[in-house]
């Protein structure tokens, strides 16, 4: 901001005596500077500069050259520190009316408990069901350690990300993974490392899901119909396409805090299908014959890729750092009551459910199944595979209805990314929000292009090892470097050291799994079969 709207104290310089004595001044009250808030880099919402008397600035005393004196702050001495953040935010922030127009941050009256419910509706998914089949190749032991680790350091990434959110440098607020990827590595390398991952962690989720809701309402249609249904079933495309049109009427509500009811109905039922899986296959016993014996392959270097698919597995199963700095932005923030406390609480309590579900359903399941769990499906497959015929059609139908719901929740969520990227486009190139139809058909054309690749691609799933690779240091690596380059930790310190030795190891991890997703495609190939899904 310019000099002119910066605030200045009286000058000191003794006045010259008037002929006329003057009477006392009455004492001013005295001046404090407004309560600053934490900004977006370019979005900004706030009343106390963009409104209708921003551009009225009270006039400002000035002393003849001959007795300028330096200017003093009205903030006083003893509280500086604080108030020079207040200073550079007021100075440095870009305002930007678009924030106002965007769905992640059209509303910031967030709270922890909707942050809780995004949380754990983004963190808990179908991927997490084929936990045990990584400890058929790990065992009990390596498993349970390299499932303990996974969870520990992709908690303290999120923690990294939440604290990096709001910065008391410069008063922005990070509220998209892209603009923190940009103010970090500059917009050119943050572009090519991460907008690839970030488009394909929103819209390939997006896509699998389909593939799966629309799956699994095939064989629900069917176990609720029974063997004795005279009703003709619907294909598997005309299911997908169902599904598609559920999700895409759901996908009208506005922002990001309007679909919190959504993701606590996403919540309920992840956690509800997750611990109805382990129960009822831990409830009917082990498998006669289980062998919990580790798979090897039969070279050195199918061991290896192997071991690396485990792992893979492991680090897939937690997701959601992608949509961490989105949910933490729609809660209001301000120097006083800083964003990042209520998203860390609602983070813990997410969390712990989220490990609640996870470790009983990996280690339940191998318990249960053993070597003879599926590769394809985990867990789920594994139930009607062995316990179609045990268990009562209603529970199978049950934990059916829950997967569908829950991803049609959790389609939402990780829509908004692409929602609000889309929308984006509009705004910067017409200066105003999108209006509601316009919102209507970008989504609409989001859902159904979704389905179009679901139909067209359905082998896309055999690049998921590839492509998770090129995604992982998204949750497990860039945001150490992240820290490292905003915060500046002391050289040699302890959060030096840890960022450093975590943030290679990411990258390495994400090298090898690359690398042996690329042999997978090599050594089994790839059946391509356009428009013709299973």
């Amino acid at each position: 901001m310019s000099d002119q709207n910066e605030i200045r104290s009286a000058p000191l310089t003794p006045r010259p005596r008037s002929v006329a004595p003057t009477p006392p001044a009455m004492s001013s009250p005295p001046v404090s500077c407004p309560p600053s808030q934490y900004h977006s880099p370019s979005l900004s919402r706030s009343p106390l500069l963009n409104g209708e008397d921003a551009d009225q600035v009270p006039p400002i005393s000035k002393t003849p050259k001959a007795s300028r004196t330096p200017r003093l702050s009205l903030t006083p001495r003893f509280i500086t520190p604080l108030g020079s953040p207040v200073r550079k935010a007021l100075r440095m922030t870009k305002l930007d009316p678009q924030d106002a127009w965007l769905p992640i941050t059209e509303s910031r009256n967030g709270n922890k408990y909707y942050a809780a419910f995004h949380t754990l509706c983004s963190g808990i998914g179908v991927q997490a069901l084929v936990l045990p089949v990584a400890f058929t190749i790990l065992g009990w032991t390596w498993g349970i350690i390299c499932l303990t680790l996974a969870f520990l350091w992709q908690l303290y990434t999120l923690w990294l990300l939440v604290q990096l959110h709001e910065s008391t440098e410069n008063g922005m607020r990070y509220s998209r993974y892209l603009q923190l990827s940009y103010a970090t590595f500059g917009e050119k390398l943050g572009k090519w490392l991460t907008l690839f991952p970030i488009m394909y962690l929103s819209g390939g989720t997006c896509v699998a899901l389909i593939v799966i809701g629309g799956s699994t309402s095939k064989g629900f249609f069917q176990t609720v119909c029974g063997a004795t249904c005279s009703a003709k079933p619907l294909t598997t495309v005309e299911w997908y396409l169902v599904f598609t049109c559920g999700a895409v009427l759901l996908s009208q509500l506005p922002n990001l805090n309007s679909i919190a009811g959504l993701s606590l109905v996403g919540a309920i039922t992840a956690v509800g299908y997750s611990t109805s899986i382990w129960v009822v296959s831990v409830a009917e016993g082990r498998l006669p014959g289980v062998s919990y014996n580790p798979v090897r392959g039969t070279t050195q270097i199918v061991r290896a890729f192997d071991v690396l698919n485990a792992l893979g597995i492991i680090a897939f199963a937690f997701r959601g750092h992608n949509l961490i700095l989105e949910i933490q932005a729609t809660m209001p923030s301000d120097e006083k009551h800083p964003s990042r406390v209520p998203m860390w609480e609602g983070v813990k309590v997410s969390y712990t459910v989220i490990s609640a579900c996870l470790f009983p359903l990996a280690i339940g399941g191998y318990w249960a199944y053993g070597h003879k769990i599926p590769a394809n499906g985990g867990i789920l497959s594994a139930l009607y595979q062995f316990h179609s015929r045990d268990v009562s059609q209603f529970v199978l139908g049950f934990i059916s209805l829950l997967v569908i719901v829950n991803a049609l929740t959790s389609f939402q969520i990780y829509g908004m990314p692409m929602f609000d990227h889309m929308e984006s486009k509009y705004t910067l190139r017409k200066k105003q929000s999108c209006p509601w139809w316009l919102r209507a058909i970008f989504r609409a054309m989001f859902g159904f292009g979704c389905f179009f690749v679901a139909v067209a691609i359905p082998f896309l799933g055999s690049f998921a090892g590839l492509i998770g690779g090129i995604a992982l240091p998204v949750t497990l690596a860039y945001p150490c470097f992240m820290w490292l380059k905003i915060r500046k930790p002391k050289m040699y310190s302890s959060m030096w050291l840890l960022n450093w030795v975590l943030g290679v190891l990411g990258m390495s991890l994400s090298g090898v799994l690359i690398a042996a997703g690329l042999y997978v495609v090599i050594d089994t190939g790839v059946t391509v079969s356009f428009f013709k899904p299973h």
